[in-house]
């Protein structure tokens, strides 16, 4: 999973919720989860021998073959290329040459340079080897385009042939889900108006979240995008040549021109105000050079069929990615290993788990079922992205996606946690399905992580498809623990950590509830004569 600051939400959250009776299965179930069986499968996933799964690895490549084996043994078809489980995706490894990062501003009467790593910081271009661009510098406020919150952060500029500066984050009074997709297609929008590069300006309100300095460490790790059958890199906005993020503190040769000063603009965040665009008058001139490498790893994909004739050709699509991080480069720690035990083994196991009660049920599913293992989440949800851009079976006959990414399966949880249950009427389905074992379904306790625009199910919301992320929830049913609180600790001591693994203290009868749960849920969309739709005033409804 892609988080980075949800431990203190997770520790101010604890408490919030009453505890709930002991859950009692449904007594009409026919078909369980098997504590042994979840624990087979993720002590093998997150083994020492599979070396933390990163995409591309041998690690990760037995990790696809174990679970395509099992898809195998369950008599589940095969939903890959050419007849097989695996959907194979070839991905471009883009580094920055070392060195070869400039930033020049031309003020008219000078030329100032920044020092890369320490005043601006740039990536690599996975699409040109070597990339230079000099063009004048339009400032565009926040960057965002929105007829629904009345935001045009491109009114009355002319950007085209030209560079667009915009300061990171998005403005307070945006909702966190709505306001993290728009900050997600800040290049779009600007693409789409014929810019040629972007600038980032770091504000001193995101230097109090994360320093500056805590940016530039990462700097150097490689970024990596998924090729097209016909080879193409995934670069959408290819006219974008150039593009940068500036700390404040070396912002301002940047304004040495402008009608209104860095400060003003400043002036006006804290004041909560809406910063108008403007020519900045100066031009700046960004080079880099780029080392790109190919490397190969698999999404595999199982089909269980319908067994209504008509209703069998739509699909309930369940997604769990089984990447991790790989080794650790620190060399301090006695561990390099991270397992990734709860992230995702334990979403994998459910996964699979769920997979055989279908397969088990004594009544099979009206709606097709579709297994669907990822990998490549942890560089960017690339490997669900690349199956939405290039689906094994029509994209429009998949009716929900139900993901499953990380369930700290560590307490006896009371409550889930369903992002994107009010967007959809998926909602209903997760809480009837809770509501058969004892389970509440409880709102997000931390909407400002925006965690619904954060994993696999988001390439799927963006192509149309209703989804929801289940998560277990903040409430322990004992008296003696806190859900919030144990979660929380999950993220401050193991998360992407060499301790994630299965030593941890793993409640695998809590895994069956969750497991149970999330079977109830896709047998509930698969046989209702109606499919999932959006809630018509939501605004993933009608996404661009």
């Amino acid at each position: 999973m892609r988080i980075r600051t949800l431990v203190a939400a997770a520790l101010l959250s604890t408490g919030l919720f009453a505890c709930a009776d002991q859950a009692v299965p449904p007594a009409h179930a026919a078909v369980s989860a098997d504590a042994k069986n979840l624990q087979a499968h993720l002590e093998f996933l997150a083994s020492d021998a599979l070396e933390g799964r990163d995409t591309g690895s041998r690690g990760h490549e037995i990790a696809a073959q174990y679970i395509a084996a099992k898809f195998k043994a369950l008599g589940l078809q095969p939903a890959g290329d050419d007849g097989t489980y695996y959907q194979r995706i070839k991905f471009r490894r883009s580094s920055l040459k070392e060195g070869s990062a400039s930033f020049v501003v031309d003020t008219g009467s000078e030329q100032v340079e920044l020092e890369f790593g320490k005043e601006f910081l740039t990536g690599p271009s996975a699409y040109a080897e070597q990339s230079e661009v000099t063009a004048p510098v339009v400032f565009v406020g926040y960057g965002l385009v929105s007829e629904e919150f009345g935001l045009n952060d491109y009114a009355n500029v002319d950007v085209d042939g030209k560079v667009v500066m915009m300061l990171s984050g998005r403005p307070a009074e945006l909702p966190s889900e709505e306001g993290a997709h728009l900050n997600s297609s800040k290049t779009r929008f600007a693409a789409e108006r014929g810019a040629v590069g972007v600038i980032t300006l770091h504000t001193p309100a995101r230097e109090e979240v994360r320093p500056f300095k805590v940016s530039a460490m990462y700097q150097r790790a490689p970024s990596v995008t998924w090729l097209s059958p016909e080879g193409e890199p995934n670069v959408a906005y290819k006219n974008i040549v150039g593009g940068a993020y500036i700390d404040y503190q070396a912002a301002e040769p940047l304004f040495a021109n402008a009608a209104i000063s860095l400060d003003e603009i400043f002036a006006q965040l804290e004041k909560e105000e809406q910063p108008k665009p403007f020519e900045l008058g100066v031009s700046v001139t960004m080079t880099r050079a780029s080392e790109h490498e190919e490397i190969s790893s698999p999404n595999v994909a199982a089909i269980l069929p319908g067994s209504d004739p008509e209703l069998k050709n739509e699909y309930v699509l369940y997604t769990a990615h089984s990447d991790h991080i790989g080794m650790t480069q620190d060399l301090s720690q006695d561990d390099h290993i991270n397992n990734g035990a709860m992230d995702n083994a334990s979403g994998v196991s459910v996964l699979l788990e769920t997979a055989r009660m279908f397969v088990e049920a004594e009544e099979p599913p009206k709606r097709s079922i579709i297994f669907l293992s990822v990998t490549a989440e942890e560089r960017g949800l690339l490997g669900a992205d690349y199956f939405a851009h290039f689906p094994t079976v029509p994209l429009q006959q998949i009716v929900a996606n139900v993901n499953l990414d990380m369930p700290v399966l560590l307490y006896d949880f009371a409550d889930v946690i369903a992002f994107g249950s009010t967007h959809s009427t998926l909602g209903e389905s997760v809480a009837e399905a809770a509501g058969q074992y004892g389970i509440e379904l409880s709102e997000d306790p931390m909407p400002e992580q925006a965690i619904f625009t954060r994993s696999d199910h988001y390439p799927f919301v963006k192509k149309g498809v209703p989804a929801v992320f289940l998560m277990t929830g903040f409430t322990a049913k004992g008296e003696d623990e806190n859900g919030g609180e144990i979660w929380g600790q999950f993220f401050a001591e193991h998360y992407h950590r060499p301790s994630d693994q299965p030593s941890l203290p793993i409640n695998y009868e809590a895994g069956v509830v969750f497991t149970n749960i999330n079977y109830e849920i896709g047998k509930t969309i698969a046989n209702d004569a109606e499919r999932p739709r959006w809630l018509a005033d939501s605004f993933f409804a009608d996404l661009d």
